[in-house]
């Protein structure tokens, strides 16, 4: 998200033999040194830290572990894990792979290159090397980390050795993820013999921007004053989208453009009662504040559902489970809450409230793509938020986060935020570059931060934004807006698609195709593509209009096309915050 461009140098890398005679250069250097027994010797070994990361968390961790082997007398650099080729992995001696993991099972955006290249049958042998993997991820999903141990198991498979056993994180990943890397460093302390003075980096790697660590994070969130809560979207609307601006007062933080700014909610004080009533708990005012700011009641856990089937198996969702089909299950889940479940199971079969505390997961801060830009608004961060209801007569339904912002905190009440920097998305830092964003409905969140961002560097790049959602006249958020920055010069191009406003459905990857040919001279003349919005489906749709676009103004078919959008991925030109 901030807008830090790639962490390889823009100068061109070393190719293989320059590599090793570097290496061999560094390291006969480092030995004569200690042998005249100089001060500030350089390090024997360097550990090669490579992340995969989506939101920023992998990318902390690898500064933090970089920084630990520097203090341990080791060399350290971190690098992405697509700015690593299966041919430099091989030349590596000592690795350790931090990743999250992204959708259904899926590699971060940042590492899908790499994990393509060491799948492949061409990927190179592994025996010299030595490594360990972290992965960060969350437990609610059936792919749980699975990022990590489809790296972990390859690079076994190629031969090289494992210095620690992989662990994997959930949610709060901090402490396990700082046992794992004290484990892991002391090891590696052991292994080459580290002197325990202060490291240098070498090669072409370098470690993370270590900008001074805020004080506000999830556990220590900053009470920020919620300033403004507006309507965007036509009260005719069937969504509510709504613009937040949370004040800064005198808390210190810095944000970027594009970064995330995450939101400490409280679950409804209706839902709450509702819970407690059905559990014949009423009045436990302590559980009441319990269920209320720390358990997850919204979304049931795995380790719920697994006790409620054993507790009622004839019950709805036993069948469902006994089915073994897992779309089915997502299925019936959808929408439903841990009041659902326990009354399916029915009165008879239901745990009582210490039986249930145990299986609820902690209530988790949720994340939003920041809005505006802190040069523009400096003091304060904007947030375009689209408020969750549904359900029928018989129950109504709200977002946990989007709710609590929209009708829990009163007006100038204290919210508990804090900044989930990623450097992955922020505009680029050639202000002459060209940039085009796609981002339907709530996706134009941080293209309004883009665009700020722009017009207050005074940047002379082009930018084009494509939009859409369901209807002009009610969904066209920040339409003023946008206005202004045509007639400023700032947005100078604007694609629109409201899906619902004619018979044949519009959306935004429909207006790419239509204009592939400006999008093509776009690309050919350097521009960085960003896409936020729905993974699941929009995300993908839009990639398959890029490719489609470029395999046509190409004219030389599919792979080609696909080798062309991985070299924007490589280059940090295409890059996506999706969710």
């Amino acid at each position: 998200m901030p807008p830090t461009g790639s962490l390889i140098p823009a100068d061109a890398p070393f190719s293989a033999e320059q590599e090793a005679w570097l290496a061999g250069f560094i390291a006969g250097v480092a030995a004569a040194g200690r042998r005249e027994g100089a001060a500030g010797d350089a390090p024997a070994v360097t550990i090669d830290v490579l992340f995969g990361t989506q939101t920023g968390n992998s990318e902390f961790v690898a500064g933090e572990l970089v920084a630990g082997a520097r203090a341990r007398g080791l060399g350290g650099r971190a690098t992405a894990l697509d700015d690593i080729t299966p041919e430099q992995l091989a030349a590596m001696s000592h690795v350790l792979v931090v990743t999250s993991t992204y959708g259904e099972g899926e590699l971060p955006d940042n590492a899908g290159l790499f994990w393509e290249a060491l799948q492949a049958e061409t990927a190179p042998r592994l025996e010299g090397l030595r490594y360990a993997v972290l992965g960060l991820g969350d437990r609610g999903y059936d792919d749980f980390c699975q990022a990590a141990k489809l790296i972990d198991t390859r690079l076994e498979q190629l031969g090289a050795g494992r210095l620690h056993e992989r662990v994997d994180c959930d949610v709060d990943f901090e402490d396990a993820a700082a046992e794992w890397t004290t484990a892991v460093l002391e090891r590696l302390v052991a292994e080459t013999g580290a002197t325990g003075v202060t490291g240098v980096t070498g090669g072409t790697g370098a470690a993370p921007s270590r900008a001074p660590r805020s004080p506000w994070n999830k556990r220590t969130p900053y009470r920020s004053r919620l300033a403004v809560n507006r309507l965007l979207s036509s009260p005719r609307s069937a969504k509510e989208i709504r613009h937040y601006e949370f004040d800064l007062g005198d808390s210190g933080i810095t944000y970027e453009a594009g970064d995330a700014l995450a939101v400490v909610p409280l679950n409804d004080d209706g839902l709450v009662g509702a819970l407690l009533e059905h559990l014949g708990a009423s009045g436990d005012e302590e559980a009441a504040a319990l269920l209320r700011a720390e358990r997850e009641i919204r979304v049931p856990s795995k380790e719920l559902i697994a006790d409620l089937v054993e507790r009622a198996p004839s019950s709805e969702l036993a069948a469902v489970v006994a089915h073994g089909d897992r779309s089915d299950l997502d299925s019936w889940l959808w929408g439903r809450d841990v009041l659902d479940l326990l009354r399916d199971a029915g009165p008879a079969a239901a745990p009582t409230l210490p039986e249930l505390l145990p299986l609820l997961r902690p209530l988790q801060a949720r994340q939003y793509s920041i809005s505006s830009s802190p040069l523009a608004h400096p003091d304060r961060i904007h947030l375009t938020v689209a408020s969750v209801r549904y359900g029928s007569g018989k129950r109504a339904y709200e977002g946990v986060a989007s709710t609590y912002l929209a009708d829990r905190v009163g007006e100038d009440a204290a919210v508990g935020v804090f900044v989930q920097p990623n450097a992955s998305f922020g505009v680029p830092v050639d202000d002459d570059a060209p940039m085009v964003m796609i981002g339907p409905g709530t996706g134009i969140a941080p293209f309004r931060g883009f665009l700020h961002e722009r017009a207050a560097r005074g940047a002379t790049g082009r930018n084009w934004l494509f939009f859409g959602d369901r209807h002009r006249e009610t969904d066209f958020v920040y339409e003023d807006e946008l206005a202004e920055l045509r007639g400023q010069g700032v947005l100078t191009e604007l694609d629109l698609a409201f899906s619902r406003d004619q018979a044949e459905k519009v959306y935004v990857q429909t207006r790419m195709r239509e204009r592939s040919r400006e999008l093509y001279g776009w690309l050919e003349e350097g521009a960085h593509v960003y896409v936020c919005g729905d993974a699941s489906r929009m995300a993908k749709d839009v990639e398959a209009a890029l490719l489609g676009v470029i395999a046509e103004q190409r004219g030389r078919g599919d792979d080609d096309a696909a080798e062309y959008l991985a070299d924007l991925r490589r280059a940090k030109r295409y890059v996506r915050d999706v969710y």
